[in-house]
């Protein structure tokens, strides 16, 4: 299995209420359920108000290398990166578990 592990910040002056975050927060809390190589999913808002904590996790798992790729090409995988490209940045770890 390879965990896939996603963190989101905020691009400077944009707020989690801002209408392109909202419904980028929507698309990628259903994306676990419309992609089936996905076979663990969560999709959290970070709870604390540190300096250094990222706004918005993924916590995912697939079965393998292939599986990875697949998710990551999905249509509905690319069209949530596109939303989350307007308004934040994010860091990718990927490992064998």
């Amino acid at each position: 299995m390879i965990r896939h592990l996603v963190l989101f910040k905020l691009n400077e002056g944009v707020d989690r209420d801002d209408p392109r975050v909202v419904e980028g927060v929507a698309a990628f809390r259903a994306l676990g359920g419309r992609i089936d190589e996905v076979r663990f999913w969560e999709f959290g808002s970070n709870i604390t108000d540190r300096p250094i904590a990222h706004d918005f996790a993924i916590n995912s798992a697939v079965d393998d290398a292939d599986a990875l790729q697949r998710y990551l090409e999905h249509p509905a995988h690319q069209a949530g990166v596109a939303l989350w490209r307007e308004f934040a940045t994010w860091v990718v770890a990927d490992y064998e578990f």
